[in-house]
C-alpha cells in the first residue's frame, strides 16, 4: 500500500516502551512507511536508535526531565506539526500524564494502541476503558491485557526488535562480550536494564556472581551505552540491543520486563529474574515459576546453580509479531 506517515508515542521510563515501540516502528519502515518515534527514556540519548531502527525512522528525544505540563505542550505541538496518517500509542491510552485524552478526539489520524497488561488500580482510577474506545485498533503483543477481548483488539506473538538472521552466531556474540575464542567456560550475563538505579544494582549482582563462581564461569554486566555516570567496572559491557548477543550467553540474569523475558524465551537462554515493582506493569504475572526468584539472595544462588549445571539451550521457533501487527494495521487503513 502507499507509504503513510506514522507517529509512534513511546513515552515512559526505562527501556520497555522504547524497545517494543521501536520494534513496530522498524517493521513499519521496512514496509515503506515514514515513521517518527517519540521517546523520553533516560537511556535514549546514548542509544544508536537511528542505526538500529533504520533510515525510515526519525527519532525525537525531548528528554526525560520534562514535567507533565511541558510534555503535554510538546506532544500537542508534535501532533500539530506532523499531521500523521497513523498515531500509535504504547501502553497508556491517555498518555503518560493524561495529555492525550483531550487531544485524541480532534486527531484525524487512525489511532492505534499497543495494549499490554496494566495494573487494575490504574485502569479503574483513570477510566481506561473509556480511553481505549478512542482507538481504531488495539494491538495485543503476546500477553494478556485488560481489554484484549475488545472488538477492535488483535492479538499477535510477542514483538522482537531483531529478525532471527540478525542475531550474532555464538562465537561472534561471545567475542562481542569480551570472551576469547579459546575460552569455553559458561557465560553468565546480568541484564542492566530498568531504572537507572536498577542498572547500577545489576553491577553489584554481577560482582557477587563472579565472586561465587570464581574461575569456573565468566560474568558480564550488560548495559545500554549509557549512563555516563556509571563508574568503570571490569565486568561491564555496553551493548544494545542485547538480543543480538544472547546466542553467546549460557545464563541470563535480569528482571521480569517485557523485552528481557520474551528475548530469553525465544532464544532458549536459561533465565532467572526478579519481579521488579512497577507502577503500571506487573512483572510477577509475566514470569513463570521456574524463572522467578523471590529475593536477591535466591537470584544469585539460582544463577550459580544454572552456571554450574550448564543446562542445554532450548530455543523455540523464532517468531515475532511485528510483521503481523503492521499487516493488521494496514488492513484497518484499507477498510477505512
Amino acid at each position: 500500500m502507499a507509504a503513510l506517515r506514522w507517529l509512534v508515542y513511546a513515552l515512559g521510563g526505562g527501556m520497555g516502551h522504547l524497545t517494543r515501540a521501536g520494534a513496530l516502528a522498524r517493521m513499519a519502515a521496512r514496509r515503506g512507511h515514514a515513521v517518527t518515534l517519540l521517546t523520553n527514556s533516560p537511556f535514549a540519548s546514548g542509544l544508536p536508535l537511528e542505526e538500529v531502527l533504520g533510515p525510515g525512522v526519525t527519532v525525537w528525544r525531548p528528554g526525560a526531565a520534562l514535567d507533565k505540563q511541558a510534555v503535554r505542550g510538546a506532544v500537542a505541538r508534535w501532533l500539530d506539526a506532523e499531521r500523521p496518517d497513523v498515531f500509535v500509542v504504547d501502553a497508556f491510552p491517555r498518555g503518560l500524564g493524561g495529555e492525550l485524552a483531550p487531544l485524541l478526539p480532534g486527531l484525524r489520524a487512525r489511532k492505534v494502541l499497543i495494549h499490554r497488561d496494566l495494573n487494575p488500580a490504574y485502569v479503574e482510577r483513570f477510566d481506561v476503558a473509556r480511553a481505549v474506545d478512542a482507538f481504531d485498533l488495539l494491538l495485543v503483543p503476546g500477553e494478556d491485557a485488560p481489554f484484549a477481548g475488545h472488538p477492535r483488539a488483535v492479538r499477535t506473538a510477542p514483538w522482537l526488535l531483531l529478525e532471527e538472521g540478525e542475531l550474532k552466531p555464538r562465537a561472534e556474540a561471545r567475542a562481542r562480550l569480551g570472551v576469547p575464542v579459546e575460552d569455553e567456560r559458561p557465560l553468565v550475563a546480568v541484564m542492566g536494564c530498568g531504572t537507572p538505579a536498577e542498572v547500577a544494582e545489576a553491577g553489584a549482582i554481577a560482582s557477587r556472581l563472579q565472586t561465587r563462581l570464581g574461575d569456573t564461569a565468566l560474568v558480564r554486566w550488560l548495559v545500554p551505552p549509557v549512563p555516563a555516570s556509571l563508574r568503570p567496572h571490569p565486568l561491564r559491557v555496553s551493548v544494545w540491543p542485547a538480543l543480538a548477543v544472547l546466542p553467546g550467553v549460557d545464563v541470563l540474569v535480569g528482571a521480569g520486563g517485557y523485552n528481557t523475558v520474551h528475548e530469553a524465551r525465544v532464544t532458549g537462554t536459561p533465565f532467572v529474574a526478579l519481579a521488579r515493582p512497577r507502577l503500571y506493569d506487573r512483572q510477577a504475572l509475566r514470569l513463570r515459576h521456574d524463572e522467578r526468584a523471590g529475593s536477591m539472595d535466591e537470584l544469585v544462588e539460582r544463577a550459580v546453580l544454572l552456571a554450574r549445571s550448564r543446562p542445554a539451550r532450548r530455543p523455540g521457533p523464532y517468531v515475532s509479531g511485528t510483521r503481523d501487527a503492521v499487516a493488521h494495521l494496514e488492513r484497518v487503513l484499507l477498510s477505512a
